[in-house]
């Protein structure tokens, strides 16, 4: 029986971890009463009596937790920004830094949920070659209100919520969101991308698109398409050619869904990016369960929604 502790429980992504956990075989959740939530000493027993700790918390909280951490044998998920560039934790996207390296780490760092699009779709393409690392990038990317957590989720539901909410609302308008430097080292580039992120009046999912030039490129659609093919050959991330929804592309299309869509669209004269996935899904919750899954030797996939299009 593996014993799995979520440290911050009460949050957004903390409750998703919880309920896709509660039902699974072979797993004991630990928890603490209300009295004890905050407790130090109560917090450091039950991460050293665990097998996996998630951490879901904000990032001073998280460092402090994860020095709770003493017992060697014990894995850590973070799902906070705290530890993503740090290079003793390995970045939790296996898809670009391989089973192999998750499977071996008792530290993990969660992705971020902007940075999973960006990544998944830069990455890829600059280590294939096909991208020039110095590239001059830009990323806009449209999410739900419940990526902003409890506070924001509580706003948007208001019944004496603000006008403004009504349309999308860009943010981060001061070019330093905490994404930015994930966002930089796992694709190796040498200056951060020009960042908008924009949340809207939706639940869940999230659409993250980089428009290219062919001055940036070493290639044009068609070895971008066979770059993706050769990276995601699924199940959790895959190359789609450009979904059929009358000219447009939905945001809210993987809502609910733990898998991530990669798209090419455009012409050879202005290429869009463009990864579809749920921001509470491979873009939090959905991406640490698939990390704790293969800590576990199981299928990556185990426990997790996948959509229709996932299918063969």
């Amino acid at each position: 029986m593996t014993k799995v502790f979520i440290d911050g429980s009460a949050g957004t992504t903390g409750l998703r971890i919880r309920e896709r956990l509660a039902s699974r075989e072979g797993l004991e959740l630990l928890t603490l009463p209300e009295a004890l939530r905050k407790d130090p000493g109560a917090r450091k027993d039950a991460i050293n009596s665990a097998d996996i700790v998630f951490l879901c918390l904000p990032d001073a909280a998280a460092v402090e937790a994860a020095a709770l951490a003493e017992n060697p044998a014990v894995a850590v998920i973070d799902t906070s920004t705290a530890h993503r560039t740090d290079p003793a934790w390995v970045y939790g996207f296996p898809e670009l830094v391989g089973k192999e390296a998750v499977a071996a780490s008792r530290r993990i760092a969660n992705p971020g949920c902007h940075a999973s699009g960006f990544i998944a779709l830069v990455a890829p393409l600059v280590r294939a070659g096909l991208l020039d690392p110095a590239a001059s990038l830009c990323c806009f990317s449209l999410t739900g209100y419940s990526g902003g957590g409890k506070s924001m989720i509580a706003d948007y539901e208001s019944p004496d919520r603000s006008p403004l909410l009504d349309a999308p609302r860009q943010y981060a308008l001061g070019q330093t969101h905490k994404h930015l430097k994930e966002m930089v080292k796992l694709c190796s580039l040498a200056r951060a991308p020009a960042f908008c992120p924009i949340v809207a009046d939706f639940y869940s999912g999230m659409e993250v698109t980089v428009p290219v030039f062919p001055e940036q490129l070493r290639g044009g659609m068609a070895e971008l398409k066979e770059a993706y093919k050769a990276a995601y050959p699924g199940p959790l991330v895959r190359f789609d050619e450009a979904a059929d929804e009358g000219g447009f592309l939905s945001a809210a299309a993987f809502s609910g869904f733990d898998d991530m869509q990669i798209t090419v669209s455009g012409n050879e004269e202005r290429i869009l990016l463009t990864a579809r996935f749920d921001n509470l899904g491979k873009g939090a919750s959905g991406a640490a369960i698939q990390n704790m899954n293969i800590l576990l030797g199981l299928p990556e996939e185990t426990g997790l929604t996948l959509s229709e299009r996932s299918t063969p």
